[in-house]
C-alpha cells in the first residue's frame, strides 16, 4: 500500500488534479526495478470499487516493481483515459479493459452457475486490450446497462433498509462514493460501503462495532475481530465492508436481469471494436484471498460444457488467477485451453487495500506464456 498522503494526492476530485499531483510528486519519487515478471492485468479502480483512482493504481503498480498493468472496471471503462496518461507521465506499459456480467440465456450453460458467486445464468467476463480508439463505444454501449443496474441498486437499498432498519438513501449515501457521475460503475460494494460507513458513525469502532455486529447476528472469525479492533488501520471500512458483504448481500441480492447483456451481443461488440472477450474462469473456492468470498461450488463439474459452450459462442480467450486455485485446476483449464486454441490472459483482481498488486505466481517459469500474452495486449491496442 503506498502512502496514505500521496494516496490523498493521486485520489483528489477531479482527473487534472490527480494527474497534476502525479507530476509534482514524481521528481522525489524513488520507484523500484521493474520486475519482467511481475504484471496484473485486472486492477479495478475508483470507476468500479477501490482505494485507488486510476492514477494511484499506476502509480502503486509501478511502486510495487510491476513492469506492467491492466485497468478493468465493473461495466465500465471511463478510467481507462487517465489510466493510460498516468502511465505515460510513469512511463509504464498498461493496458486497458473492463469487466461486464453477460447473460448466458440461450446458450448450454443456461441457468447454471459458473464463475458469479451470486446468481446463476450469468458469468463474468473481460473485455481486454481495447483499442484506445474505442473507449468511447464501449461507454455508449454500457450505457444503458449502468442505467438498469441503478435501478436494481434503489431497490436493494431499500431491502438494507428494511433488513436493519435503516434510512440509506441511494442518491445521498451511495451514489457520492462512486464516480457514477463520470459513468463509473456501482456495485454491491458500494452498497455494503455505506452501509459500513453508516455503522461506523452510528457506533464508531472496536468493541462497540463487534458487538454491534454481534448484535446483528454476525459470527465474527478472530481475524475480523482483530481488524475491528484495529482503530488505527485508515481503512477501516474497507475491513468492514468485506464483513458486511458475505454475511448481507446474500440477503438483499435481487437477480440481474436487464443490466446484463446478451453473450451474443457483446461478442458482437467485441468483433467490432477489435477487443479480446475473455471468459474469466473462476474454479471452485476453498480460502477466499480477498475474504469476502465463502467456499463454494463453480464451474469445475462441467468445465467441459463451460469450453463447448464458449466455442460455440464465438469467445476465444480466457482469463483466470494463478495464485487462486490448485495446481491441478490450472493444469486442467490450461489443458483445455490448449485443447480448444483459446488465447490464454492472466490478472488478479485488486480492489481491497490489502492486496498486494504483485502476482507472485508468475515466477514460475510455467506461466511464462502468460506474460507474453500481457505484451501482446499491449501491442494489440495501440493499433
Amino acid at each position: 500500500m503506498i502512502e496514505q498522503s500521496v494516496l490523498e494526492l493521486l485520489n483528489a476530485p477531479t482527473k487534472a488534479e490527480r494527474l497534476e499531483n502525479l507530476k509534482r510528486i514524481l521528481p522525489q519519487t524513488q520507484f523500484p526495478p521493474m520486475v519482467n515478471a511481475y504484471i496484473n492485468n485486472h486492477i479495478h479502480t475508483t470507476y468500479s470499487f477501490s482505494p485507488y483512482s486510476p492514477t494511484a493504481a499506476v502509480y502503486a503498480a509501478r511502486m510495487e516493481g510491476l513492469c506492467t498493468a491492466g485497468i478493468i472496471d465493473h461495466d465500465s471503462i471511463s478510467g481507462a483515459e487517465e489510466f493510460l496518461e498516468a502511465a505515460k507521465i510513469i512511463g509504464m506499459p498498461v493496458t486497458i479493459g473492463m469487466e461486464a456480467r453477460i447473460s448466458m440465456d440461450g446458450t448450454r450453460l443456461e441457468g447454471r452457475r459458473t464463475n458469479n458467486p451470486d446468481q446463476e445464468g450469468v458469468s463474468y467476463m473481460t473485455i481486454q486490450s481495447v483499442p484506445h480508439d474505442k473507449i468511447q463505444r464501449l461507454t455508449e454501449f454500457f450505457r444503458p446497462y449502468r442505467q438498469a443496474r441503478h435501478e436494481r441498486n434503489r431497490k436493494m437499498v431499500e431491502k438494507i433498509n428494511e433488513l436493519l432498519s435503516l434510512d440509506l438513501d441511494y442518491d445521498r449515501d451511495v451514489l457520492p462514493l462512486s464516480m457514477a457521475h463520470e459513468e463509473g460503475g456501482v456495485t454491491e460494494r458500494h452498497l455494503m460501503y455505506a452501509l459500513a460507513l453508516r455503522l461506523m458513525k452510528e457506533v464508531g469502532k472496536g468493541t462497540p462495532m463487534v458487538e454491534k455486529l454481534t448484535e446483528m447476528g454476525l459470527s465474527l472469525s478472530e481475524k475480523q475481530k482483530a481488524q475491528m479492533m484495529d482503530l488505527e488501520y485508515p481503512f477501516y471500512a474497507y475491513d468492514l465492508l468485506g464483513i458486511l458483504k458475505g454475511a448481507f448481500v446474500p440477503q438483499i441480492f435481487i437477480p440481474a436481469t436487464d443490466e446484463c447483456p446478451k453473450l451474443p451481443d457483446v461478442v458482437a461488440l467485441c468483433r467490432e471494436v477489435d477487443a479480446y472477450l475473455c471468459y474469466a474462469y473462476l474454479g471452485d473456492v476453498g480460502d477466499s484471498v480477498t475474504g469476502d468470498k465463502k467456499a463454494q461450488k463453480f464451474e469445475d463439474d462441467y468445465l467441459d460444457d463451460v469450453f463447448l459452450c464458449l466455442e460455440e459462442e464465438g469467445v476465444k480467450s480466457v482469463t483466470y488467477m494463478p495464485t487462486r486455485n490448485t495446481p491441478a485446476q490450472l493444469d486442467r483449464l490450461r489443458a483445455l485451453c490448449r485443447q480448444y486454441g483459446m488465447f490464454e490472459i492472466s490478472g488478479e483482481d485488486i480492489n481491497t487495500p490489502r492486496q498486494s498488486f504483485v502476482i507472485r505466481a508468475m515466477e514460475d517459469p510455467k506461466f511464462a506464456n502468460l506474460i507474453e500474452a500481457t505484451w501482446k495486449l499491449i501491442e494489440h491496442e495501440k493499433q
